[in-house]
């Protein structure tokens, strides 16, 4: 199951690398023809390098048949006498009926005009009251009930859950394949394989295909580049699919409950409690209310009790020696006077709201994705509204935070002229780029940067969410046969799978908050088979919200690395800053905290701890005749190498740094190399 932009490279990779084997295709249940115009499962071939479907045709339901033989395995092994693979998208692997709530509204008897459980014919009750018509609106509901029989403790039964929700019959009827499989292909599969799996730890359908896949196949293997984003609790579903009975054994809950003690054990939590004096002189006891929330930060033991055992942290820095040279850079651009001062009254009044108003979500949204913009296009952003709740009336006002002025719209400004000098240097050397930005939408960035490039002579394109996701692999074979030199994209779109090797400098014009994404998006060219070094750059406007949020996405990535064992010496500090980017950003505003701090000596410590770690991988383990001779001794010669592998760095962080927690460094020590 991998994402819907990857299902053709897995065919056409399984295709080239592995001999003997039939590959096929899921397009979905038989009972409907997909968006893609196929159904059924359909064999792959490779094809003057394209993939086709052509060969043999079946369905799911005629999998599970057995037709004579004991099992559907056995009949299928008559069919197919070598190794196959079937890859599904996990979009299809998800998709399934539609659904309609499920409640009933008597007529007459005590609950008359009361929403009732269809199961029970009682109300639905919730902790505080119970539920509604109007409460019905978008969420599903369930219910644990509790049987009429507990009051007798003879009789007394275990409480039973009741969907309020069904399929709706009147559209369209599939069946997810995953959920298919689960029912009647359990144990068909000997190994289930999930790509990409970091964006499957929500709790959504997708994440609980997971589950399925895990629960069906005899071995599971999960693939990723970014296993967290920098908290603990981001694995806790992952686990809980993978291994439940050692969660369970463990004591967490699978739920919100056992989330929130998952977190407490591996993660950090932060406890607020605010203390408000009484309202009047008769009462002296003052309301205290405590607000829990979650910081970045996981435990050591949290790998050697969970991970370890289920792990292989393999990277790319492992076969450093094969690939070319990696370079990050941030790139900061002085504004002119004029955009210098308009961004400056936009700050203050920004910053004015922000105090005014402390705490207002609203205020900070809009406030700070102003801030982030508004150097990029200083026209025809219009006023800026922040939203309030009266206390005396409870009605929800509207008020202005900023009226920024709109700039002359024809003028090339400073980072856009040194967007255009980096693109044509690269150009130069023959050198294909691959340009990002993040305001896509109402307010688009990426067509202004087309229309610049292209006055240049530079031939350009935009990739946007028009191309589905499966033909973007396609649309960028098109695009170079075309001649494409510059394509600029929101770096979500190529984040995950796609191998840019023809574009190896990537300019990040706009870089956005997510970890997630920009650590996948930095990475597209430094894959395996890329030949040229591979160099990419963060640009932002100097002193302004881009360059604070460069530095404090520096920061989140040094601790994000950090727990996967890779900067183990270097950025945990950063625990203490805030939790959020956004938040991060608007206390930097207020406060002025970390000014002075550029962005780019933060992403220079980055790429030095990068280097340092190539370096770490490219040299041997010696062990000395001293030391094999006498393998416990705590002396260190100089410039011994460092110990091998992250499990020694991980045992090093959670013990005492004592002669007797130091771990000796033998031949048996470079096996550990295996947990990378």
């Amino acid at each position: 199951m991998v994402p819907p932009q990857l299902t053709m490279k897995w065919c056409r990779e399984c295709l080239l690398t592995l001999p003997r084997v039939r590959v096929f295709l899921i397009d979905g249940v038989r009972n409907g023809v997909g968006s893609n115009g196929h159904t059924g499962v359909n064999e792959v071939r490779l094809r003057n390098g394209r993939i086709v479907r052509e060969g043999m045709q079946t369905t799911l339901s005629e999998l599970r048949l057995r037709k004579g033989a004991k099992s559907a395995r056995e009949r299928w092994a008559k069919l197919c006498d070598c190794p196959a693979i079937f890859v599904v998208s996990r979009e299809i692997a998800k998709l399934s009926y539609y659904w309609r709530h499920a409640y009933g509204t008597p007529h007459a008897g005590p609950f008359n005009g009361a929403v009732v459980n269809p199961d029970t014919g009682r109300p639905i009750l919730t902790q505080d009251d119970q539920l509604r018509r109007a409460d019905f609106r978008k969420a599903k509901y369930s219910e644990l009930v509790l049987p009429d029989e507990q009051t007798n403790p003879s009789k007394a039964r275990r409480a039973l859950f009741s969907a309020l929700w069904q399929a709706d019959g009147a559209k369209v009827r599939r069946c997810a394949p995953m959920d298919f499989v689960a029912r009647h292909l359990k144990g068909f599969f000997d190994y289930g394989v999930a790509d990409e799996v970091h964006e499957l730890k929500g709790d959504t359908a997708q994440g609980a295909a997971l589950g399925t896949i895990a629960s069906c196949a005899r071995r599971t293997v999960i693939l990723t580049g970014t296993l967290n984003g920098g908290y603990a609790d981001e694995l806790y579903n992952i686990l809980f699919r993978l291994n439940p009975r050692k969660m369970l054994e463990e004591g967490f809950a699978y739920g919100d409950a056992g989330m929130r003690a998952f977190s407490e054990s591996y993660g950090v939590l932060e406890k607020v409690t605010t203390i408000t004096p009484a309202d009047n002189a008769c009462s002296d006891k003052p309301k205290v209310t405590t607000r829990v929330r979650r910081r970045p930060g996981a435990s050591p033991l949290l790998f050697g009790r969970f991970l370890m055992e289920l792990g292989a942290f393999v990277s790319l820095e492992d076969i450093s020696d094969a690939l070319p040279s990696y370079e990050e850079e941030v790139l900061t651009v002085e504004m002119d006077a004029t955009l210098g001062a308009a961004y400056k009254d936009l700050e203050e009044d920004i910053k004015a709201a922000l105090e005014q108003h402390r705490g207002n979500q609203s205020v900070v949204s809009t406030g700070l994705n102003a801030l982030m913009l508004y150097p990029d296009r200083p026209f025809h952003l219009g006023t800026l509204y922040g939203y309030a709740t009266d206390p005396e009336s409870g009605e929800r006002e509207r008020f202005v935070i900023s009226d920024p002025p709109d700039l002359p719209e024809d003028l090339l400004y400073p980072k856009e002229r040194r967007l255009v000098e980096e693109i044509k240097a690269e150009l130069s050397q023959g050198r294909r780029c691959q340009v990002y930005a993040v305001y896509t939408q109402k307010r688009d960035v990426t067509q202004r940067l087309k229309t610049i490039l292209s006055r240049e002579g530079i031939r350009v394109e935009v990739l946007t969410t028009a191309i589905p996701p499966e033909a973007r692999e396609a649309w960028y074979e098109r695009q170079l046969r075309a001649g494409m030199q510059v394509c600029i994209s929101h770096p979500r779109l190529v984040a995950t799978g796609l191998d840019l090797l023809q574009f190896p400098t990537l300019l990040f014009y706009e870089s956005g908050y997510s970890i997630y994404v920009l650590r996948q998006a930095s990475r597209r060219s430094w894959r395996i088979g890329q030949k040229q070094p591979v160099r990419v750059k963060y640009m932002a406007y100097a002193g302004t919200m881009q360059e604070n949020c460069l530095r404090l996405m520096g920061k989140k990535l040094l601790v994000s690395l950090a727990m996967e064992g890779k900067f183990a010496n270097h950025g945990l500090q950063a625990l203490d800053d805030d939790d959020d980017m956004l938040t991060a950003m608007a206390r930097e505003l207020v406060t002025q905290k970390g000014v002075g701090e550029k962005a780019d000596a933060c992403w220079r410590e980055v790429q030095r701890e990068h280097t340092r770690l190539l370096e770490v991988q490219r040299s041997p383990v010696v062990v000395s005749e001293e030391h094999a001779e006498h393998p416990t001794s705590s002396e260190e010669p100089p410039g011994s190498p460092e110990p091998a592998g992250r499990v020694a760095a991980l045992i090093e962080l959670a013990l005492p740094r004592t002669k007797a927690a130091r771990r000796p460094r033998n031949d048996a020590d470079a096996q550990l190399s295996l947990a990378f």
